[in-house]
């Protein structure tokens, strides 16, 4: 094994780290905690529970990005110390632990700076995520049944809660769409690169003939809606028609009209919402999913402008974005950044981190290429 060249490794690391500092602004972060643990210690903070909720989930999590930038300081300066006191002793058993800490330190580092790759405006924001079948028949329905899952086991792996909106279910296997919020900080600048049309290729299993069939399923993420955000909908361009909430196969789970559907008339924008427990509840979170479209949709109004006075008319996503191949050999491939994985399980049971991640770092490269 070749020796490893220490100081050149540890100051390419300090060099990052120095970038990721700069990015994160650490005396911004400082102040904002600062301002943040106030408001957290005001004695009448609960009285609105909701507000509450929002300002000790912010206060944790710019406290965890604190806590996780000292940590590598740390860690760098321990590994330096370490490196000089298993030369100074000429002990291979700890120049071995420092090659590990190295590496271990090296792919923390790297995490770290996907972090700061998330610089989109609504990049910090949860998400609301849709999922809907596409070409392929009930092998599609199927398969946003299967994406739905990946998404929602890859949110549990990472401690992300999720809350299921809105389930419509195909009338043989699956789903025709589903809805769910990822509520964590950061969740949309994820979830934000996985919008797309994904494909899956496999033998079907709802095909006697045992058939290939190729079918597709599009997943829509949208940032969720704050109050701050304004986003005023009159009653006049709001269409609501309720009815009664059912599940797999028609078989209904609630003997009122509680379920909503709200168009919005201007755009044909349409929301479904049937799981929660009143139809109050359900127009509350109908509104919230529509008022999240539309500042996206003004979002993306807004750069199709911009890039169009810039003369750059190439488009930022294709329609296909991502092919799942299951027959004849297993692969799971990203077609914008060429990213692949061998294990197709371990990917649809919410392995996906390294595909949103190259999906991120492609992302911040366009995005340098359109400055």
């Amino acid at each position: 094994m070749a020796a490893i060249d220490f100081p050149a490794q540890i100051k390419d690391l300090r060099g990052t780290f120095a970038s990721i500092e700069q990015v994160s602004d650490v005396e911004g972060l400082q102040a904002t905690v600062a301002a943040l643990s106030e408001e957290a210690a005001a004695p009448n903070l609960w009285d609105d529970p909701e507000a509450a909720q929002k300002v000790t989930s912010r206060l944790s999590h710019k406290q965890s990005e604190l806590d996780r930038l000292g940590r590598l300081r740390s860690r760098l300066e321990d590994l330096e110390t370490m490196v000089e006191l298993a030369q100074e002793e000429d002990d291979p058993d700890l120049l071995g632990e420092a090659g590990e800490e190295l590496e271990s330190v090296r792919k923390a580092l790297a995490e770290l700076e996907i972090v700061t790759l998330l610089s989109g405006e609504y990049d910090a924001r949860e998400a609301v995520v849709t999922i809907r079948s596409g070409a392929g028949g009930v092998d599609a329905a199927d398969f946003a049944e299967m994406l739905m899952r990946m998404y929602l086991r890859w949110a549990e792996k990472n401690g992300y809660p999720t809350k299921v909106l809105d389930t419509s279910y195909a009338e043989e296997a699956g789903l025709k769409s589903a809805t769910f919020e990822v509520k964590a900080p950061y969740s949309f600048g994820r979830l934000s690169v996985e919008a797309g049309t994904h494909r899956l290729v496999r033998i079907s299993p709802f095909d006697n003939q045992g058939r290939r069939q190729t079918s597709f399923a599009a997943v829509e993420v949208i940032p969720l809606i704050e109050q701050t955000d304004s986003v005023e909908i009159p009653e006049n361009e709001i269409k609501v028609d309720v009815f009664r909430s059912s599940g797999p196969g028609g078989q209904s789970v609630n003997t009122t009209d509680s379920a909503v559907r709200m168009t919005h008339i201007p755009t044909g924008i349409v929301v479904s919402m049937q799981n929660e427990k009143s139809q109050i509840q359900n127009r509350a979170a109908a509104l919230r999913v529509l008022q999240s479209r539309l500042l996206l949709q003004r979002q993306e109004e807004e750069n199709a402008k911009k890039k169009e006075l810039a003369g750059d008319v190439k488009a930022s996503w294709g329609d296909q974005m991502r092919s799942y191949v299951l027959h004849p050999y297993q692969m799971v491939k990203d077609l914008r950044t060429h990213h692949e994985e061998g294990n197709t399980s371990s990917v649809l049971d919410g392995g996906i981190d390294a595909l949103i991640d190259s999906g991120i770092r492609w992302r911040a490269g366009q995005r340098n290429d359109a400055a």
